[in-house]
């Protein structure tokens, strides 16, 4: 994805009158980029909530106020969103980017209600890389969310990519003493929440096998899953869909809208 395009698309999307940029900046743990900002309703809460994981390969090329326009929709929605940095590739290896992830959800789980959100209906989403922790955090019990993530929105998102045939895979994964459990497919239990998977036919750098194979995972566990292909879409486009500006080349939004509201 050129983020650059991400930025204008934010700079350009009008800002939905529904919602409203809550607060900037919070600090969620100790390093220098564990931040994260805060959209809602301008109705009275407390409303579900939602913390959005952005993309980028898991190194330094995302920011966390590009994506303003991805949380202001899904605020528009009901939704109190969070959306944090993280550290990435090269100035931390695998787990670490997880872990602040973790830490980041937990924090929303303490703090939210003083935000208008409710932490008992918590979703984790996220694009491309920032799916992929969504949904590892939701499944990996190192991470202790089991039983706290109510649903799961990956758009985009690799989650059974080994062995490593890419570089992306093996640059951020290859070190791994035991590459199987970096892959979100061997993390499926019963318990896992539901979850809603978009691809779009037309990405040529995350195979349409991913959400196949995670999706048939999380069935044969009995576990409720969507799984919503967009012929018209690359890469990008599921989180561009987002985007009020371009938003109507497929039908993205409304089928993620209604996965929410059903399941939280």
């Amino acid at each position: 994805m050129s983020l650059s395009l991400v930025g204008l698309l934010n700079t350009v999307s009008p800002k939905s009158s529904a919602s409203t940029r809550i607060a900037t900046a919070l600090r969620y743990g100790p390093a220098d980029n564990h931040l994260l900002d805060l959209y809602g309703p301008r109705t009275p809460g407390p409303h579900p909530a939602i913390v959005f994981f952005y993309g980028g390969a898991w190194t330094d090329v995302g920011d966390r106020r590009d994506f303003a326009f991805a949380a202001r929709a899904l605020a528009s929605l009901g939704y109190v969103v969070a959306v944090p940095d993280y550290r990435v590739l090269p100035e931390v290896a695998y787990p670490a980017f997880l872990e602040d992830c973790a830490l980041a959800v937990h924090w929303a789980l303490e703090h939210l209600p003083r935000h208008g959100g409710n932490p008992s209906r918590l979703a984790l989403a996220g694009h491309s890389a920032g799916a992929y922790n969504a949904v590892m955090l939701a499944l990996d019990p190192r991470y202790r969310l089991h039983g706290r993530i109510t649903a799961v929105a990956g758009l985009s998102g690799p989650y059974d990519f080994y062995p490593f045939n890419e570089p992306i895979g093996e640059r951020t994964f290859g070190d791994v003493p035991d590459p199987l459990s970096t892959q979100p497919v061997n993390h499926v239990s019963p318990d896992a929440p539901p979850m809603f998977l978009a691809h779009g036919d037309r990405d040529t750098l995350v195979g349409r096998v991913n959400a196949e194979s995670l999706s048939s995972r999380l069935r044969s566990a009995g576990v409720a899953v969507e799984v919503h292909n967009y012929p018209q879409l690359g890469h990008a486009g599921p989180v561009m869909e987002l985007g009020s500006l371009i938003r109507g080349r497929s039908s993205l939004f409304a089928d993620l809208r209604d996965f929410l509201a059903r399941n939280l």
